[in-house]
């Protein structure tokens, strides 16, 4: 049992990876350099897939990737209404990178999301999506009087979820992928043969994609709720 209370202690931990020769260093840990190989891997996925595109007579992949595509614009555009065009790029990418992340632990690398600075990051950005676009489309008092909907009673608690939402948004993300990484280190240990890849389907596959899914869908919900009214 301590044998595997070090080795899930060190898994835990964010490893250093190599640092950068800046000042007193820069250090850079294996979230970072897991994020920058899934950029790398959307990157190349995306030159490839939009390599000779046809109007005309299509291949399966193309037509695959549209269908992607106008889903992708059809779930933005019923969450956010008007504005949905501004917002769909950047959804797709949060989409892509929450999906492409979570499901490299089927490779058996630890997933960046496993790493709450990371999620903590992406929280940020939903939050500055958020209300960004509150103020934005309402203006500096419009977007102060959002806080006071449907009653001014409630001014208090629509505060409260400026800091909520994005701790909440973090703390879900963080604590699923956490939990399914610790799960499956203790099946690797435990029964190091069969089990761990029928258990990585579902905690790496299946569990992965949800948590993208509520993520996406959360912070879509909540910038539509904050433009509604411009309708």
């Amino acid at each position: 049992m301590e044998a595997f209370q070090e080795m899930l202690t060190e898994e835990l931990g964010n490893e250093i990876m190599f640092t950068i020769p800046i000042g007193n260093g820069i250090p850079v840990a294996n979230s970072v350099v897991m994020s920058w190989i899934v950029l790398l891997i959307l990157m190349g996925a995306t030159l490839i897939l939009t390599h000779n595109l046809k109007v005309e007579n299509p291949k399966k992949g193309q037509l695959a990737l549209e269908g992607t595509i106008e889903f992708l614009n059809h779930f933005v555009q019923e969450n956010i209404g008007t504005h949905w065009k501004e917002f769909a790029p950047i959804i797709g990418t949060l989409a892509l990178y929450l999906l492409t992340a979570n499901l490299i632990g089927i490779f058996g690398v630890a997933p960046p999301t496993k790493d709450i600075s990371v999620t903590a990051s992406l929280a940020l950005i939903g939050f500055f999506l958020i209300y960004g676009a509150q103020f934005r489309y309402n203006g500096l008092l419009g977007g102060l009087k959002k806080f006071a909907e449907p009653m001014p009673l409630l001014l208090p608690i629509n505060l409260m979820e400026v800091f909520v939402r994005p701790l909440a948004l973090c703390m879900r993300l963080f604590g699923n992928i956490l939990g399914a990484f610790i799960v499956m280190e203790m099946l690797k240990f435990v029964v190091p043969v069969v089990l761990p890849g029928i258990f990585s389907i579902y905690f790496d596959l299946f569990d992965g994609t949800i948590q993208m899914v509520v993520f996406v869908f959360l912070t879509t919900l909540f910038i539509g709720e904050g433009i509604k009214e411009e309708e």
